[in-house]
């Protein structure tokens, strides 16, 4: 279920003082970083201290919720100076002058509009261009065990699709040694479970030419020595990720880490991708010349082959820096060896616009690791890119309808397609998706998952125009408006979530079926909290996952928030995961007119260090915290006495990450600290995740609160 849908109608009563903040200004929101150390070792935190690291630290927050600016000391117009991408654009104008190619230049808003190739038109198209002999026999494409050919060329029936619309997918279990348990679900009968392979033999794949031979050169980074003897070209994670990825199931896969295994998913993800395009213009230009080559009158049926629209392939990742590296990982794939380069167009341009200056981050910034990870590189959220690529040449900034992979942002896509009753919006462009890849889903909760949605929405649905298409060459399954039961879906997560799940069970129907995986966590990240604190889980109830909402308000003024009034409990902190809540609970404390001060991912850099500072000096008694702010800037809170967890975090390391900073606070020893959990039975991921699978089975079947002591030791 959409949480944030649920909530926006909930607690529209509550949000009477939210400011509408214009699109543009959230997408101008992008990483500024500055040259200024930060320190927050020192015990003394003045003010100025906490405004270079504010300064530091401006995240890209700028598809986060529209329309959920904050009035008050909170933001309005904070708009980052735009001088840096001023500088960069013209860095970038100066270089494609100097290679004569065509750029639009705005100095008013120091930013390029956006670009794409319209002189390579004639070099990519599929319809004109033919096989080229060394590319690869066509013929061995046509092999009945080819993953590829299988899964395009089945007929489905109509009584098919028709069960596939209303009867529920029957499900079974299988255990992997790599990724452990595995739910395979289908609704079509008789699909056999696969087994996973102990041994892959690259030349069994029918990987196209040449990925058979660049594969082992540049995948041989993630080998280590004990992998060699065994398989020459693939990790266990990726062996077992790819059996499933070329058997054409949809695959989640929730345990994507950007620390350990984020780069290995890519690498296997990409060589998925690029095999199945190659494979598919492969067929086209076979059939060109077989076209060409043709006796009059023959019937020419038998010669479908496309889509209504030409991209098959969609990648949506969370930031430009991920797009350059997948860019890399295609142009590796394609490049045979050193002599063999493949030609680029607009390369230069590209490395411009998504490359970043290492000079640009200041060095002192003390975040953790997994942060480092995420956030490396550009991480502006705002972009699309159309990908085309023929025989042994690309062509980057492919008009869509051009392109055979497009790489987004959800905020990238989500203002292309548009919104209904907008004059400009197109999303014919997805209606023959034929793989989509959802990389790093839990980020797009922290920025804004109605943008998934609406993708969701948009994808392979009929065009409204031609857009020029040979009907003869149209596969039938185009035709007959059935693309969505042939697509496959790939969804890369670090954590399980329910509205991910959502989007993976009632978004994907793919004919032959879905794989996920679904381990369960046995210790729960509160075994690394490392403070004496003594943990008590206090249950709501609530009779639907709509009325959590309003159950959890209520369980906290009512029977949580009386107990905290004391000015004796003061220093506390109360973490909320939603935006919503944040602002429905800021109201009733200004209502209530508690002591409290408040930090959202929308305040001023000024607002959050007066907050700050006035939480450590006791000034004010409570501090209303949000998740997303954490997420984006990772800041030491010291002065904790009381924690509250309004709901449990997204991320369960982040209730290590915010319980571990009591340590920070002042005169620890002496000081009696809480923590207070409100939870319900909607939440048992999330509670499976913080203290392990055997306590929450004991804590969903108990209806007591629960309290258990942390000493450190775990």
């Amino acid at each position: 279920q959409s949480e944030d849908s649920d909530k926006s109608s909930a607690e529209s009563d509550s949000e009477a003082e939210v400011e509408q903040v214009s699109g543009y200004h959230k997408l101008l929101a992008t990483l500024k970083t500055s040259p200024e150390s930060e320190s927050e070792e020192e015990e003394d935190e003045s003010e100025s201290e906490e405004a270079e690291e504010s300064e530091a630290e401006m995240g890209s927050e700028g598809s986060r919720e529209t329309g959920e600016g904050e009035g008050g000391e909170e933001d309005k117009n904070d708009v980052p100076e735009e001088k840096e991408a001023t500088d960069t654009a013209e860095q970038m104008l100066s270089q494609e002058q100097a290679d004569g190619t065509d750029t639009s230049y705005d100095p008013r808003h120091g930013v390029i509009e956006e670009f794409t190739d319209v002189k390579h038109e004639s070099e990519f198209s599929l319809e004109t261009n033919f096989m080229e002999e060394e590319s690869g026999d066509c013929n061995a494409d046509r092999k009945d065990s080819n993953p590829f050919k299988q899964h395009m060329d089945k007929e489905l029936e109509e009584k098919e699709i028709e069960k596939m619309s209303t009867l529920p997918k029957t499900s079974s279990q299988s255990q992997w040694p790599r990724l452990g348990q595995l739910i395979f679900s289908s609704t079509l009968e008789k699909h056999k479970t696969l087994k996973a392979d102990k041994e892959v033999d690259v030349k069994q794949l029918h990987l196209h030419k040449p990925l058979e031979s660049t594969w082992p050169k540049v995948n041989k980074q993630f080998l280590s020595a004990v992998d060699k003897p065994t398989d020459s070209s693939f990790t266990p994670l990726q062996r077992e990720l790819f059996c499933i990825m070329n058997s054409y199931r949809d695959l989640f896969y929730p345990e994507r880490n950007a620390l350990t295994n984020g780069e290995e998913i890519r690498h296997a993800y990409c060589l998925h991708a690029l095999n199945h395009v190659l494979k598919a213009n492969a067929q086209v230009l076979s059939n060109n010349a077989k076209r060409r080559d043709r006796k009059p009158g023959t019937d020419t049926d038998d010669h479908r082959d496309q889509g209504l629209t030409r991209p098959k392939v969609l990648m949506i990742v969370p930031f430009r820096e991920c797009a350059l590296r997948i860019v890399h990982i295609l142009i590796s794939l394609l490049e045979v060896n050193d002599k063999k380069k493949i030609d680029v167009s607009n390369k230069k341009r590209f490395k411009g616009e998504y490359g970043s200056d290492p000079e640009e981050k200041p060095p002192n910034l003390k975040r953790p690791e997994d942060y480092e990870a995420v956030f490396a590189g550009n991480i502006d959220d705002h972009f699309r890119i159309g990908v085309a690529i023929l025989q042994r040449s690309m062509r980057l900034y492919a008009p869509f309808y051009s392109s055979d992979i497009i790489i987004a942002s959800p905020l990238g896509i989500r203002t292309v397609i548009g919104a209904e009753g907008e004059k400009k919006r197109d999303f014919d462009f997805l209606s023959s998706i034929e793989i989509l890849i959802i990389d790093q889903a839990d980020i797009y909760l922290m920025q804004n998952w109605e943008h998934v949605l609406h993708l969701m929405k948009h994808i392979n649905l009929l065009p409204l125009d031609s857009h020029g298409v040979d009907f003869s060459r149209v596969r039938m399954l185009n035709l007959n408006n059935w693309s969505k039961y042939y697509r496959q879906t790939l969804l890369f997560s670090a954590l399980q979530d329910p509205q991910i799940n959502s989007v993976f069970n009632k978004r994907c129907f793919n004919y032959v079926g879905q794989v996920a995986v679904r381990n369960v966590p046995l210790t729960g990240s509160i075994s690394h909290v490392v403070v004496q604190l003594p943990h008590v889980f206090r249950r709501l109830e609530a009779d639907s996952v709509a009325s959590v909402i309003d159950a959890r308000f209520q369980f906290f003024v009512d029977k949580v928030l009386p107990e905290y009034r004391d000015a004796i409990m003061s220093h506390t902190l109360i973490y909320v995961p939603s935006y919503f809540d944040y602002v429905r609970l800021r109201n009733y404390f200004k209502k209530e007119d508690l002591n409290f001060t408040h930090i959202c991912e929308y305040t001023k850099k000024a607002a959050v260090c007066r907050a700050r500072r006035f939480f450590i000096k006791g000034e004010k008694q409570f501090l209303l915290f949000t998740e997303r702010f954490h997420f984006y800037k990772r800041y030491t809170i010291k002065g904790i006495r009381n924690l509250i967890f309004y709901e449990l975090p997204t991320y369960s390391h982040f209730y290590s990450e915010i319980c571990n900073m009591l340590k920070a606070t002042d005169n620890g020893v002496d000081a009696t600290w809480t923590c207070t959990v409100l939870y319900s039975k909607y939440d048992a991921q999330k509670l499976a995740a913080v203290v392990g699978i055997d306590r929450t089975a004991q804590m969903l079947q108990s209806k007591k609160n629960v309290h258990l002591f942390v000493t450190g030791e775990n």
